[in-house]
């Protein structure tokens, strides 16, 4: 974002006033957009927002789908497949300049459905104080899949002994304890109003002094990892992310599950991140804790894994710059 305030001076003014900003990033999303942009009017009820759709160079003709069905919508075309946090970024850029600025941004992806205010759950969410002098700077839904099944979409931050629980164990076992494993899979935490160290980002509402307080996103991650990152640098500078249990939202989804190239992304992204916060031994250790993981799951025949193991495996993968 292009201006900063600061928090505790935006505190002593009152809430900031001004629509709300809906960021949505595209790349060649024209199958999933008239869907998305079609649920909008019942997402949003209840509150007053503009829609802001930044587009990484789409070649299937997603600007003009924006263009017919949502006239009214902010077009930012970065120019290139600049990735996610980028197109974030850029569409933040767009909002900050509106005459009266905006109150709140909700980020997110275009295969999101939300449900009857959901947007306006989430919004209402910002700002709740908690213990420790912390305040909610991120809120975010229930998602489901489209057969209704619940996504664990909170998440811990990465430790080793969480890496290792889920090579030994399995993610999902293992999230029942949050010692050893990143996902969180207790039924009682996807029903009350629960903080986490970060959330799957396909939908989240951020409070404008959360972002003023911690800027722009991190464009290095391109593709993966941005939203942990902003998340954990959110709680750091003391705005938590909460779970919203009555917003609920439909994200389809699922392309990194299956796709050797993204998983490997958002395998070499984890840790990444994990270096970033850590010294060199202790990531070593991660590092080596995730390739044991994707090492077991390629043994079992999953081509993603084998794909990520043989980068983890590989010291410059770790070094080079993500892209697309």
């Amino acid at each position: 974002m292009s201006s900063r305030r600061d928090p505790d001076r935006a505190r002593a003014a009152g809430p900031v006033a001004g629509p709300v900003a809906v960021l949505v990033v595209t790349w060649n999303s024209a199958r999933v957009l008239p869907e998305f942009l079609a649920s909008l009017p019942e997402g949003m009820a209840g509150l007053d927002w503009r829609l802001v759709v930044a587009d990484n160079d789409s070649a299937d003709g997603t600007v003009d789908v924006v263009r017919s069905l949502a006239p009214g919508a902010a077009v930012v075309q970065t120019g290139r497949n600049a990735g996610y946090a980028a197109g974030v970024n850029a569409a933040l850029e767009a909002a900050a300049g509106w005459e009266g600025g905006f109150r709140a941004a909700l980020v997110c992806n275009p295969d999101v459905r939300m449900r009857r205010g959901c947007a306006a759950l989430l919004v209402d969410a910002l700002d709740a104080p908690l213990s420790g002098g912390r305040r909610v700077g991120i809120s975010v839904p229930l998602l489901y899949e489209e057969d209704g099944t619940l996504q664990h979409s909170l998440r811990r931050e990465s430790r080793v002994t969480r890496a290792l629980g889920e090579a030994v164990i399995g993610n999902r076992r293992a999230g029942r304890f949050p010692r050893w494993s990143e996902l969180v899979t207790d039924p009682a935490a996807y029903e009350r109003a629960t903080v986490a160290d970060w959330a799957t980002g396909a939908l989240m509402a951020l409070s404008r002094d959360c972002l003023d307080a911690c800027g722009a996103w991190d464009e290095s991650f391109f593709l993966y990892s941005e939203e942990t990152e902003y998340c954990l640098r959110a709680g750091d500078r003391g705005f938590a992310t909460r779970l919203e249990p009555a917003a609920r939202a439909v994200h389809l989804g699922g392309d990194s599950q299956v796709s050797p190239r993204l998983w490997t992304l958002l395998t070499l992204n984890r840790v990444r991140l994990y270096g970033r916060r850590h010294g060199a031994a202790a990531t070593a250790a991660f590092r080596g804790a995730v390739l044991l993981r994707e090492t077991s799951r390629a043994a079992l025949g999953r081509p993603a894994s084998r794909a990520a193991a043989r980068a983890l495996a590989t010291p410059s993968a770790l070094r080079a710059t993500p892209g697309p």
